[in-house]
């Protein structure tokens, strides 16, 4: 059982990290890459059945003991078999044929009214959120702050036409700002993550990282 549980994910993990490095840099190993790949969206199909079973058995959980907003999970669950069982009835066609938009409820109706309508409300939300975030950010409290609330303005300026109107140096200005001093920073977060990446990668390879096997390996 502990090779089932700890050895044989190290050894997946080992293998896939090595195939993967190996087949971007030797350009013979492309035969491998392509079998590779569709074995990960093998696996990647039956992960997503684990997923949905966690997902439900989390959320029937919480219904069942009635937890502190087992509401919500009510909602997920019954959204959840309501789209399963439009994807199946399929306008009566069936599972098996392509699907068939129509003019009532079927899961393009349920997609499009409820799941990107409330995306947009959730990011009509995040606007004010924002807006407080950076309030409470710009308060020129140090010299940092004192610059970005000065960049803040200078572009914010620079991207509206009452800029130009402004002055002819603000647009400009603002330009600058974006393709210089911005561009930089991004660039060295950017390396940053990157060499991040790498590490967290080469820490999985070769089994250091091993939180994905458990609470029990962290």
């Amino acid at each position: 059982m502990q090779f089932l549980q700890r050895t044989l994910p190290l050894i997946i993990a080992f293998l896939a990290g090595t195939i993967g490095i190996f087949t971007y840099y030797i350009p013979v190993a492309h035969a491998v890459e392509v079998e590779t790949s569709t074995w990960y969206r093998i696996i990647a199909a039956f992960a997503l059945f684990l997923g949905i079973h966690s997902l439900l058995h989390m959320h029937y959980v919480r219904i069942k003991r009635q937890t502190a907003g087992w509401g919500y999970s009510l909602i997920t669950f019954v959204g959840f078999t309501i789209a399963i069982l439009l994807a199946i009835y399929n306008n009566g066609q069936g599972y098996l044929a392509p699907m068939a938009p129509g003019t009532g409820l079927d899961l393009n109706w349920m997609y499009v009214n409820i799941h990107v309508a409330g995306g947009a409300t959730m990011f009509s939300l995040l606007a004010f959120f924002i807006a407080s975030a950076a309030y409470r950010t710009f308060r020129a409290r140090s010299t940092e702050a004192v610059i970005l609330l000065l960049a803040a303005i200078f572009v914010m300026l620079g991207r509206v036409p009452i800029g130009a109107y402004i002055s002819d140096f603000l647009p400009g200005f603002a330009q600058w700002l974006m393709d210089v001093p911005n561009l930089a920073a991004r660039r060295g977060i950017l390396l940053g993550v990157s060499l991040g990446a790498i590490a967290t990668a080469l820490r999985i390879i070769f089994g250091i990282e091993r939180s994905y096997l458990g609470e029990d390996e962290q």
